[in-house]
C-alpha cells in the first residue's frame, strides 16, 4: 500500500531548506515587520524579531556547546522557546524538549539518553511551575544551566547591532538530512526513547500537512499544545511560521477555565487539541467563547462522538481528527474540511508508504508499518546513550492496528499493547472505551487490563461517572453489536482520569490505580 508521490508546488519550496534556512524565507515571503507571534504576557514579535533574538542566543550558544551537540530545552509554551529553538539551528546544535511534567528520574533519563550536558531554561519559568525539585536533580546528575536571564541582562548595544546586521545569516550550515530536533516517548515503560528528527523530516510533514488542508496568513493559530510534544512543536509551531500563520503560544491545555476566555480575546481562527481538553474547554466555555474558529485539528487520543456534536451545535465548529507519532514528525493522517469519514482519522498523507501485517486473533486490519520523508532518523535509547538507531530500511513500525478501506480512510483499532486476551479472544480496550463513551458521554473513562487466572485477563473500568454500573453497559454492548467479553469486569470510579501533560490518558497511572482498587 502506497501513498502517491509527493511531489508539489509546497514540497518543491521547502525541499532543500533547514528549519532555520525555511524561517529565513517565510520572513522573506511574509514580511519581517508585523507581529507573528505571540504568548499569554503579551509579548509579540515579528519575523524579525524572532531572527534577532536566535541570532543573539546562537552566538551565545556557540560558545557553550559544541557542533551537532544535543542541547537539553526546558521551556513553556512562550516567545522565548521560539528564539531558543530557532538560535540552536542558527548555530548548527539539537534542542532536545525536555517534558517537565514526566517527573525527575524520567527527565534525567532522557538528558542521559542523549548524552546532554547543557539545559537551556529559565529561572522565571522554574519558580513559577515550580520546577525547582527537576532543577536539583538535573544539577546532581551532572547537568549544567544557561539561564536566558542572564543573557538579557548582559547584552550592550554593539551585540545587538551585529545581531541585527546578520539576524538573516546562520552560523552554522547543517544539511537538511542532518539532526534537527530531539523528542521524547513518554517514558511510560520505563526509560523514555529519543527519537531524533531531522530538518527534513519536520519540514516534510509541514509540507505534507499543507497540500491537505489550507491555512495561510489571514489565519491564526492557537497553540495549548506543549512544545515538548511532537503536534505541539511541528503544528503548532513550526507549521504556522514556515507559512505566514499568525501563532499565538499558551503555556499549559490544563487551564480549563481561562482557555476559553483567552481565546475569546485573542480570536483565533485554528485551535489544536485533545479530545480530553475540547471537552473541558467545551465545559466551561460561553457559546460566544469560541466564534472566531473555523476548524479544530484533534489528535493524540480518539475523538468521541460527543465532542463533534458539542462543537458543532454551540460552536458551529468542524473538528478534524488526525493521526500521528512522534517518529513521523508527526502527522500520518488527517481528516479535512473536504475529505472526511466519522470514526475514521482520515487518509495518509502524500508521500507515505504503509503496511499491514496480520496480527492473530485480529481478524480485519493489521498492524502498521509506515515509511516516507517524515519518519524520523531514528531512537536513542537508555541502553545505547547518543547512539543513532535507524529504523530498518526505513520502515517504522507504529505499533497500532488499523483498518485501511478502500477509499484510504484509516481508522485505528487500538495499539498493539491496549488489547487483552480475554477468554482467547482479542479485545481492543480502546473500543471499549468508546463504547462506554457513547452510554455515559459526560464523563471520561480509561479501560485497563489485570492478571486473571481463570480468563487470562479481566477488564476494569476507571471512569468518572458517579452512576456507573455494571447492567447498563451489558445493554449498551448488546445494542451496538459487542461481544459481551468487552463488557469491563470491574468498575471503579474516581474524581479525575490522570493525564500525562500531552493530553493523553496515563494508562500507567490508571492499571496502578485499578490494581490497587480491584484487590481491595
Amino acid at each position: 500500500m502506497t501513498g502517491k508521490a509527493f511531489s508539489s508546488q509546497i514540497a518543491g519550496r521547502l525541499a532543500g531548506h533547514t528549519l532555520f534556512s525555511a524561517l529565513v524565507d517565510a520572513a522573506g515571503r511574509y514580511g519581517s515587520r508585523e507581529p507573528q507571534l505571540e504568548d499569554a504576557v503579551g509579548q509579540k514579535f515579528s519575523y524579525g524579531r524572532i531572527l534577532l533574538g536566535a541570532r543573539l542566543l546562537a552566538k551565545r550558544f556557540e560558545k557553550v556547546t559544541q557542533a551537532g551537540e544535543i542541547v537539553a530545552v526546558l521551556l513553556p509554551n512562550a516567545n522565548a522557546v521560539v528564539s531558543t529553538f530557532f538560535a540552536l539551528q542558527s548555530a548548527g546544535r539539537v534542542p532536545a524538549m525536555l517534558n517537565y511534567t514526566a517527573g525527575p528520574a524520567i527527565v534525567v533519563s532522557a538528558c542521559r539518553t542523549v548524552k546532554a550536558r547543557l539545559v537551556i531554561a529559565s529561572r522565571q519559568f522554574i519558580e513559577k511551575a515550580e520546577l525547582n525539585a527537576l532543577q536539583e536533580a538535573l544539577e546532581a546528575a551532572g547537568l549544567d544551566f544557561f539561564w536566558l536571564e542572564d543573557l538579557a541582562d548582559d547584552v550592550g548595544l554593539f551585540e545587538k547591532l551585529c545581531a541585527a546586521l546578520f539576524a538573516r545569516r546562520a552560523l552554522a550550515r547543517p544539511k537538511p538530512d542532518d539532526p534537527a530536533l530531539v523528542l521524547f516517548t513518554s517514558g511510560s515503560e520505563g526509560h523514555p526513547k529519543a527519537v531524533v528528527l531531522s530538518h527534513g523530516n519536520l519540514l516534510s510533514n509541514c509540507a505534507q500537512i499543507a497540500e491537505r488542508i489550507a491555512f495561510g496568513p489571514q489565519d491564526k493559530l492557537f497553540n495549548v499544545l506543549p512544545v515538548f510534544h511532537s503536534f505541539g512543536i511541528t503544528g503548532g509551531m513550526v507549521l504556522p511560521l514556515m507559512f505566514g500563520v499568525k501563532l499565538f503560544l499558551y503555556p499549559s491545555p490544563l487551564h480549563m477555565k481561562i482557555i476559553p476566555q483567552v481565546v475569546a480575546k485573542t480570536r483565533p481562527t485554528i485551535l489544536f487539541g485533545t479530545d480530553t481538553f475540547l471537552t473541558g474547554y467545551a465545559r466551561a466555555a460561553k457559546d460566544s467563547d469560541f466564534a472566531s474558529l473555523r476548524l479544530v485539528v484533534a489528535g493524540a487520543e480518539a475523538v468521541r462522538e460527543e465532542t463533534y456534536r458539542t462543537w458543532a451545535e454551540r460552536f458551529d465548529t468542524l473538528v478534524l481528527e488526525g493521526f500521528g507519532m512522534t517518529e513521523a514528525a508527526p502527522v500520518v493522517a488527517v481528516n479535512t474540511p473536504d475529505e472526511r469519514k466519522p470514526g475514521s482519522v482520515g487518509k495518509l498523507l502524500p508521500g507515505i508508504e504503509a503496511r499491514l501485517e496480520p496480527v492473530d486473533g485480529i481478524e480485519k486490519g493489521g498492524r502498521l508499518w509506515l515509511r516516507g520523508p517524515n519518519v524520523m532518523l531514528g531512537y536513542m535509547t537508555h541502553d545505547r546513550p547518543g547512539e543513532l538507531q535507524p529504523p530498518g530500511d526505513g520502515w517504522h513500525d507504529s505499533g497500532d492496528i488499523v483498518e485501511i478501506d478502500e477509499n484510504g480512510f484509516v481508522t485505528i483499532r487500538g495499539r498493539a499493547k491496549r488489547f487483552a486476551k480475554v477468554a482467547g479472544e482479542m479485545v481492543s480496550l480502546g473500543a471499549i472505551e468508546m463504547m462506554v463513551s457513547r452510554l455515559w458521554p459526560q464523563a471520561n473513562h480509561a479501560a485497563v487490563a489485570l492478571p486473571d487466572k481463570r480468563k487470562g485477563e479481566k477488564i476494569v473500568l476507571v471512569t468518572t461517572w458517579d452512576a456507573a454500573d455494571k447492567e447498563p453497559l451489558v445493554k449498551a454492548a448488546r445494542e451496538q453489536g459487542y461481544t459481551e467479553l468487552m463488557v469491563p469486569n470491574i468498575i471503579i470510579k474516581v474524581a479525575e482520569i490522570p493525564v500525562l501533560g500531552s493530553g493523553k490518558t496515563d494508562y500507567v497511572t490508571a492499571q496502578k490505580l485499578a490494581g490497587e482498587r480491584a484487590i481491595r
